[in-house]
């Protein structure tokens, strides 16, 4: 599989075990604002259901965006139990949840015997955020002296991941990684490098974000939610003429990443097989996508260099695309480059459409979502597209679900921050 530059000597026999491993996916567990468990999230992407409804976690009656993506029928309780989550915030509630259902998925028995062999790799950047705040308010208010002290470890950046490992006894190594946009494919590719280097058999790869008034009214002060300018409505609608902006959304996913052999053994249904991930930073203004791309073009060709895949190779590209106007026009720009003519054939799909924008866990979504995809032989559409826009002119799949069966399929993360990541996954076929 993949060929690393080795700089001191010594390296070449790493790199040789590396090249022999397969990684694959074999236990899926996910919350969304479209369905909690795989089986739910996957059906109501291919029906085109949204996940946008009014927030009711926290007062909007003074904002002019009152909506987005939501969970509200989740229930920690009924997936966790009743004890131990007193002091668990939303966030890790979340995750701790979706860890949960992907072990039941992956039947992994965690023992004496596999512990030390199990890690946890997490994409979170923004998930403490809310118990931060809570925390600093109390400080504040009362004065230091008085602050709750069971709010405290949830203020630290890897709380949520950490609580994995304590819940499930998992004790191998345990990693948070905080990149924005790119932080759930980051955290496979951590994942990913950490079985392939023999430092786990197995790991835990998650991605948080949680809806909070704290990160919703960043975005929004920043005009960075769709319907936040004068004249525009609140709409996902990616690569549509009338995008203007993202709906931010919640969710936790948990995908359990094995080496091919383990997972044999195990006799457990594996979803897809990890071939290849490529990444870039493309420093340009903060928080402003490259005009160029030339970011998004790097990762996506490292990352079909990387599966030794071409790009006719590719059957579908799950796109970053969050219905902003500058990142939607720049990755159909980015894939024509990287494509060439096959860019054109090629099934486009953007499921933040109808799951918005996560920012952390935007990439374990569409992770999510393009398993499912190989695993169903049917894309996801793109929702709400009805105005066409000539600078985004590719082969997108709009409104209504495609039959196709898939071999291997891209998941494209882009962050305006400057971080880019593109992940290839290939159907099981043994």
């Amino acid at each position: 599989m993949r060929q690393r530059q080795c700089i001191k000597k010594g390296l070449f026999n790493i790199t040789k075990e590396m090249d022999k491993k397969r990684i694959v996916i074999t236990g899926i567990g996910v919350i969304s604002p479209v369905g909690i468990g795989k089986d739910q999230y996957w059906e109501s992407l291919q029906a085109g259901k949204s996940g946008f409804r009014p927030i009711t976690l926290f007062d909007t009656l003074d904002l002019g965006v009152k909506i987005a993506g939501e969970i509200t029928n989740f229930n920690a309780k009924e997936i966790l139990g009743f004890q131990g989550l007193m002091d668990l915030d939303r966030a890790t509630l979340l995750l701790l949840s979706a860890a949960k259902f992907a072990l039941d998925d992956s039947r992994l028995i965690v023992d004496e015997a596999t512990t030390h062999r199990i890690g946890v790799s997490v994409g979170s950047t923004l998930g403490n955020l809310h118990s931060v705040s809570k925390f600093d308010r109390e400080s504040l208010t009362e004065g230091p002296r008085y602050v709750n002290p069971s709010i405290f470890p949830s203020t630290v950046g890897n709380s949520s991941a950490s609580r994995i490992s304590i819940r499930f006894q998992i004790k191998g190594f345990n990693a948070t990684l905080s990149t924005g946009m790119c932080s759930a494919l980051d955290a496979i590719d951590y994942a990913r490098d950490a079985i392939m280097l023999g430092r786990a058999d197995t790991v835990l790869c998650g991605s948080i974000e949680d809806l909070s008034s704290q990160t919703f009214l960043g975005f929004y002060k920043l005009k960075y939610l769709a319907g936040t300018k004068e004249k525009t409505e609140a709409i996902s609608c990616p690569f549509d003429k009338r995008r203007n902006g993202i709906i931010f959304s919640e969710g936790a996913v948990v995908l359990v990443l094995q080496e091919f052999s383990d997972a044999l053994k195990s006799n457990v249904k594996i979803y897809g097989e990890i071939l290849g991930i490529g990444s870039s930073f493309d420093p340009s203004k903060f928080y402003k996508y490259n005009p160029k791309g030339e970011g998004m073009k790097e990762a996506m060709r490292s990352a079909l260099k990387d599966a030794n895949l071409r790009p006719e190779d590719i059957d579908c590209i799950f796109a970053n695309a969050n219905s902003t106007q500058d990142a939607d026009a720049i990755e159909t720009n980015a894939i024509k480059d990287v494509f060439g003519s096959c860019a054109y054939k090629i099934p486009i799909t953007a499921i933040k459409s109808t799951v918005g924008e996560g920012f952390s866990v935007s990439g374990g979504f569409s992770t999510t979502s393009a398993l499912g995809a190989l695993q169903l032989g049917a894309i996801p559409p793109t929702i709400n597209y009805n105005q066409k826009d000539p600078g985004c002119d590719l082969n997108y799949v709009v409104n209504k679900s495609q039959k196709k069966e898939l071999s291997k399929v891209m998941v494209n993360t882009f962050n305006p921050g400057g971080a880019n990541i593109s992940l290839i996954l290939g159907k099981f076929n043994g």
